[in-house]
């Protein structure tokens, strides 16, 4: 059974790790996907993607665009309703991290982090709830992280930008919710990807893997999988919501 087919999605960040998993796991279940990219050196990536994608049976299309600003997203979005008619589902994936301790912090490191984890989810947010609202439905997944609700020493800006994210999520919910339009958020725990090498380090590893009661990492895939459920109308009745994948990290 696919639980988005025919629907359209945007996921953007997609060219690896959690995003890349996410936009495999929509196309796999019927959804047309729609997927940003920032840098020109991923352009072979993006191509590879959108191969992998029409090979499901669904339309693909990649765009390079910073999330982060908010006149690419606006031509980005533009374009997608162009091309593909609608956006049903909004995944608004695309984040780094630049850690650092805060007395070593320089603005400059802390604009990034807010400018693509936090002001990029204002802005695909604020484009895509028109054609939602004229549609009245649309699920808009936002990818926060444990350590917006933990924080972490060394993550100050990163924590600060995904506890953002939570707030925005809840708030948006509350203001889109009459209009069939759902808004909720992915609070990732600790997921192998190329973004976490650092678990990699033995030590480093043993210390986070006594913290988690399930006693491993999670993976995209995981990931992917609680972003197709609030996707679909399996979550119909959830809204303003943060789901914690995290191999109970958070318990």
């Amino acid at each position: 059974m696919k639980l988005l087919e025919g629907r359209t999605a945007i996921v953007t960040g997609a060219t690896r790790g959690i995003g890349e998993a996410i936009a495999l796991k929509l196309g796999e279940h019927g959804a047309h996907v729609a997927f940003s990219y920032v840098n020109a050196n991923s352009t072979e990536k993006a191509n590879d993607l959108c191969d992998k994608l029409t090979s499901l049976g669904v339309t693909a299309k990649a765009y390079q665009s910073n999330a982060g600003d908010f006149s690419e997203c606006g031509l980005f979005v533009e374009n997608v309703l162009k091309e593909f008619g609608t956006v049903d589902v909004c995944v608004n994936n695309a984040g780094i991290s630049k850690d650092n301790l805060l007395l070593r912090m320089t603005p400059e490191q802390w604009d990034e982090v807010m400018n693509i984890n936090l002001k990029s989810v204002y802005n695909m947010t604020k484009l895509v709830i028109r054609p939602m609202m004229k549609a009245r439905r649309g699920s808009i997944i936002n990818m926060s992280s444990i350590i917006g609700i933990r924080g972490n020493a060394g993550q100050s800006s990163y924590a600060a930008s995904k506890a953002g994210i939570i707030g925005f999520s809840k708030s948006v919910a509350h203001e889109l919710g009459s209009r069939n339009i759902r808004c909720n958020a992915i609070a990732p725990g600790f997921i192998e990807t190329d973004m976490t090498q650092y678990l990699k380090d033995p030590e480093t590893s043993k210390a986070y893997l006594a913290k988690i009661p399930l006693g491993r990492f999670g993976t995209a895939e995981e990931i992917a999988n609680t972003t197709l459920f609030l996707a679909s109308d399996l979550s119909s009745y959830i809204t303003g919501q943060v789901i914690s994948t995290c191999g109970g990290l958070n318990i």
